[in-house]
């Protein structure tokens, strides 16, 4: 028995069954509709007293029935034919309208929404009439005919109100290889390469972020999508108390980010916050095009860029952990393995298998990764022994932390203007010659992989090996690049994760990078908040003579404080601890 879709309730079985009987019509191939068939879908729709919208094919078959408006009847994302951007769907609707108004933007968006190949609606007396003359009852007073166009600045048009007869003559052939054509070449005129993802960022400015807090983490979440290989194509947001329980957005901007998306051709849709799988599944039901956020976009990253074999251990680990309680629904993305952000990396091919075969693998990565941990500890100790103090260059991601190595070692560490180009730590012997004894002193200086406000817990947890080699440093160099315009919010976020790590890290060097890019209002205020920090140029090598020597000032301090105090009150808090540290002189 045929489905009918939308609002049934209050329906007699009589009536449903009227409904059911549009099924059997069969409109010519060329035609928009016919005067019989516009009349009997406004006498049904007239009976029941709600708008009806029949969904018809290009031969001509009604393919679904619904009562209500288009927005209500409309046909899922999932259920309609992916053609692509120069493509139409391939079905029409002719729908009904009791007031003598155009189409409503909500049912234009639903249009738009299902790549319709056009929308007749037909607007409607409330009752049968007496046409002039005499003759049978008609039921339609005008009607509209709206369609899609390829137009930067406008998604569709809307004619002016015409008759039925003008309607059902219009060549509906012609109509649509016309739009089909034109769409094509607009297509051609923006296609980019295959293998980027064309993605639209999604912010969600809630009440706990200032404007300024938002608009650079959104900023960041562009740099993350650009360096994964994405084309940000462009950036929507929404101003809530509190993001929304099923779509963190509300209703009418799903609807509005499925219409950017068709229109600007992105084939992602990436949000500046941690989802949660029933939001994921829910978003992209409604919106047809697949749905990442923040934490998948630096899971990719570190996919990509994981070289050893630590590296990739870790990553995995990370990904599989993420990738559990989201495996529901989640089939047909996962199957598609490479495939664009987040469905790449180590751990791909484990994300089909059954979820006792994926716990099985993350006990044994988990295993491997403590084996990682003890192996590091004992090059730690072995340094220990030697009596060689260790510092490890801490910061926030881009910061030029591997650049700094470089330039103090004679180091060939890989560095780029990229966020996380470096994953695995790498320690480098640095000689300083003390500048009131003349004596050359060793040090080990390790650069670590750059931290991110709100560090996803997956990486935390996995990439504990790694970040041991801070907690375990006898001191710390805080590296900070001056020239982002959002450095103060990322010293507050670097010390923010070292504050939460389990061992209290040793003190810090607090030291200023990239001054060459900076103006001196820029750099004064940077001194005033911070009149024991250092100001250097890796880059330019500035300033690194006396950093030189604070290093070894630094790593006196650490180790007579060490001698001293021994460990620090357990009645501190790690908050209060990592201030602590910063006492540095």
């Amino acid at each position: 028995m045929e489905t009918i879709f939308g609002n049934l309730q209050g329906l007699k079985p009589s009536q449903i069954k009227q409904l059911q009987r549009l099924y059997h019509q069969r409109l010519p191939g060329d035609r928009l509709t016919t005067p019989e068939f516009a009349q009997r879908l406004a006498a049904v729709s007239t009976e029941i007293g709600q708008p009806v919208c029949a969904y018809i094919n290009r031969r001509g078959q009604v393919i679904r029935v619904g009562v209500g408006t288009l927005r209500q009847t409309q046909i899922p994302p999932q259920e309609l034919p992916r053609y692509g951007a120069e493509r139409l769907s391939g079905i029409r609707c002719v729908a009904t309208k009791f007031k003598p108004e155009p189409p409503s933007s909500a049912a234009l968006t639903a249009m738009a929404l299902q790549r319709l190949d056009a929308l007749v609606l037909l607007v409607m007396t409330g009752e049968g009439f007496e046409r002039r003359g005499g003759g049978a009852t008609g039921y339609i007073r005008e009607a509209y005919l709206a369609h899609l166009i390829p137009h930067p600045e406008a998604n569709w048009t809307v004619s002016q109100p015409l008759s039925l007869d003008r309607v059902s003559q219009q060549d509906f052939l012609e109509l649509t290889e016309g739009l089909e054509s034109e769409f094509r070449r607009e297509f051609v005129a923006q296609q980019v390469e295959v293998d980027h993802d064309r993605a639209l960022l999604v912010g969600v400015m809630t009440d706990n972020l200032s404007a300024q807090q938002f608009q650079a983490g959104l900023e960041e979440l562009a740099r993350l999508v650009e360096t994964v290989g994405g084309d940000v194509v462009q950036v929507l947001s929404q101003k809530r108390a509190h993001p929304h329980p099923q779509t963190v957005v509300g209703e009418g901007k799903v609807q509005e980010i499925a219409l950017a998306a068709q229109t600007v051709g992105a084939n992602l849709i990436v949000f500046d916050r941690d989802l949660s799988p029933a939001q994921v599944r829910n978003l992209e039901a409604q919106i047809g095009v697949r749905v990442v956020d923040r934490t998948e976009v630096i899971l990719d990253i570190f996919a990509q860029r994981a070289q050893t074999g630590a590296g990739k251990l870790q990553v995995e680990l990370a990904q599989l952990e993420y990738t559990m309680p989201r495996l529901t629904g989640r089939g047909r993305d996962m199957s598609r393995l490479g495939g664009g952000i987040g469905t790449r990396g180590p751990g791909e091919t484990k994300l089909e298998t059954e979820r006792r075969a994926i716990q099985r693998r993350i006990a044994r990565l988990q295993q491997e990764v403590n084996q990682l941990q003890a192996h590091r500890a004992r090059l730690r100790q072995r340094r220990q022994h030697r009596d060689v103090p260790s510092v490890a260059v801490v910061g926030y991601t881009n910061a030029g932390k591997s650049t700094l190595l470089n330039a103090l070692t004679n180091a060939e560490v890989y560095t780029a203007d990229q966020l996380f180009a470096t994953l695995d730590p790498t320690s480098r012997r640095l000689v300083v010659t003390d500048a009131e004894t003349q004596e050359p002193v060793e040090l080990v200086l390790t650069d670590t992989v750059g931290f991110i406000h709100d560090l996803p817990p997956s990486l935390v947890d996995a990439f504990r090996a790694t970040l041991e080699e801070v907690t375990e440093a006898d001191a710390l160099l805080h590296l900070v690049d001056l020239s982002h315009p959002a450095w103060q919010s990322q010293i507050r976020s670097v010390m923010k994760i070292l504050s939460e790590m389990p061992i209290t890290p040793g003190p810090a060097l607090l030291v200023f990078n990239k001054i060459d890019q900076v103006d001196g209002d820029t750099l004064a205020l940077a001194q005033s908040e911070f009149p024991q920090a250092l100001f250097i140029s890796a880059g330019d090598r500035l300033g690194l003579g006396t950093l030189r020597q604070r290093l070894l000032q630094l790593v006196h301090y650490a180790v007579s404080m060490n001698a001293e105090m021994g460990e620090l009150p357990a009645s501190d808090s790690p908050a209060q601890q990592s201030r602590r540290s910063y006492d540095f002189p």
